[in-house]
């Protein structure tokens, strides 16, 4: 399948504004959790960049579209990151690699859920960054694909102005590595973490590495 970049001049002005300010993956996710999450109290959605920029809210899955789309402008490939979760709410990135090592750029309503640092060697060590974050009383994860949107979705998955939905069932379709985790280590995760929310307690930066360890430090 051949690569469909749109050149900036393909953009309206606003776009491109866009796309020009955010060069690097930091500043890629900054822009990101600027954005308000989309809570989809309209029904659901699925835009792209454009609709994005044109609504000013992102989910999950919108926020990696817009995220490959800027990248890709930046020479970076459109990879996105799917995590395959036990009740089947799973959870998507967009992944990246800089000087040799991989990291992440994510949006989630869940702060342990956003992005990752370019520090991890594999695109599996990204996924299992994620594993401890993920649990929450049901979520847990079993499983990760990696796959360059261009090759996975033959729709415009950048600049439509309608919810593509293909993205969505692209990634369901697309193959997944199992990860075999320790229940051990899942359960005594969960603990901390029922014990956490029953306490109350703020999610703080002080708390977060109280519940998650000192693997905070590589998140975005």
């Amino acid at each position: 399948m051949g690569h469909r970049t749109p050149v900036l001049s393909a953009l309206t002005p606003r776009e491109r504004a866009i796309v020009l300010a955010q060069r690097t993956p930091v500043e890629v996710q900054r822009f990101l959790r600027a954005l308000p999450y989309n809570w989809e109290r309209g029904g659901k959605t699925l835009r792209t960049f454009r609709g994005v920029i044109q609504h000013g809210e992102a989910h999950c899955l919108e926020a990696v579209l817009v995220a490959a789309m800027i990248l890709d402008q930046h020479g970076y490939p459109p990879l996105v990151l799917d995590l395959e979760s036990k009740d089947e709410l799973d959870h998507v990135l967009c992944l990246f690699r800089w000087r040799g090592s991989w990291g992440a750029i994510g949006r989630s309503r869940d702060l342990g859920l956003h992005g990752r640092k370019p520090v991890f060697r594999t695109a599996r060590a990204v996924a299992l960054s994620y594993v401890d974050p993920y649990v929450d009383g049901s979520g847990r994860i079993i499983g990760y694909g990696v796959a360059n949107l261009d090759e996975l979705v033959k729709g415009d998955w950048r600049l439509s102005g309608h919810n593509v939905w293909e993205v969505e069932r692209a990634l369901m379709r697309m193959p997944h590595r199992s990860l075999r985790l320790s229940d051990r280590r899942h359960q005594r995760m969960l603990r901390r973490f029922l014990a956490f929310k029953e306490g109350g307690r703020r999610l703080t930066p002080r708390a977060l590495r109280e519940l998650y360890g000192p693997t905070v430090e590589r998140w975005m």
